[in-house]
């Protein structure tokens, strides 16, 4: 691997970590688009997920430390947090560490990321139209998301174990059917990142760690973080401007186009 190679990856990451257009899937396929093969390049793409956690980090720096704060205080609002947080990331958590050499076996391939890819869209588009239709926006601020909608988003969340499902979609759609507004559901989903993809990335990093030094590099994979470190944290600024003014609709329709292409490229 390139730095170059490196840096578009990392380029990759940062814009669609966020969004719900599926980063892992983006990732494999730009992968094939650079002949990129084996299990380093697939760990390589989950441990550069660091650099986006970190821009959630940054970019919620007062919250994060508004509502440490408070647990040391004993105030309700931000054990209610934390308490939400851990109810969503456990499913997931079970079911990844399960599953995980299942789902490396079958599902990072072009085929299944198309499919999740399309289907996600299609159901994107239901939900928003559903919305629409019913004239619901949603409860507006996490002081809504208690332990019964945390966990509706943490079921929600095990989808996004396909590979082109898209974590951010599964979780904001989740949060969107629980009664949540979309930009609350997102910034739900983008807090949920902290500890669902900070295991993700520990735990394959540790487990890939002789791969990743040996095949990639410590160079490239600095190149990795860094750029969707800062990618990353422009793109959550802006996807929570657009949600306040818009739905998901648009992206439910890219899903699907993309989806398409990419059957009709590799499989024709």
């Amino acid at each position: 691997m390139t730095p170059l190679v490196a840096a578009i990856l990392g380029l990759v990451e940062g814009i669609t970590e966020y969004l719900p257009v599926s980063s892992t899937g983006h990732l494999i396929l730009t992968g094939h688009l650079l002949g990129l093969d084996g299990d380093a390049g697939k760990s390589f793409e989950i441990v550069i997920q660091l650099g986006a956690i970190l821009a959630v980090v940054i970019h919620y720096r007062r919250l994060l430390a508004d509502r440490t704060m408070g647990l040391v205080r004993g105030e309700a609002r931000a054990l209610k947090l934390l308490t939400a947080l851990a109810v969503a990331f456990v499913p997931a958590a079970v079911v990844g560490v399960a599953l995980r050499t299942a789902i490396k076996a079958h599902l990072f391939g072009t085929l299944p990321v198309a499919l999740a890819l399309a289907a996600g869209g299609v159901v994107m588009i239901a939900v928003e139209r559903l919305r629409r239709a019913k004239q619901t926006r949603g409860l507006d601020g996490l002081e809504h998301v208690g332990v019964g909608r945390a966990l509706a988003i943490g079921v929600g969340q095990c989808f996004a174990l396909w590979p082109g499902a898209s974590r951010s979609m599964c979780t904001i759609v989740a949060g969107q059917l629980a009664g949540l507004s979309t930009a609350t559901a997102a910034e739900f989903s983008f807090l949920l990142a902290l500890p669902t993809l900070g295991a993700a990335t520990l735990y394959e990093g540790y487990k890939a760690r002789s791969e990743l030094v040996s095949q990639v590099g410590g160079l490239q994979i600095a190149i990795g973080l860094l750029v969707s470190f800062l990618v990353a944290w422009a793109a959550i600024a802006g996807f929570l401007a657009y949600l306040r003014r818009r739905g998901l609709e648009p992206f439910g329709w890219y899903r699907i186009i993309l989806g398409a292409v990419l059957l009709w490229i590799f499989w024709r």
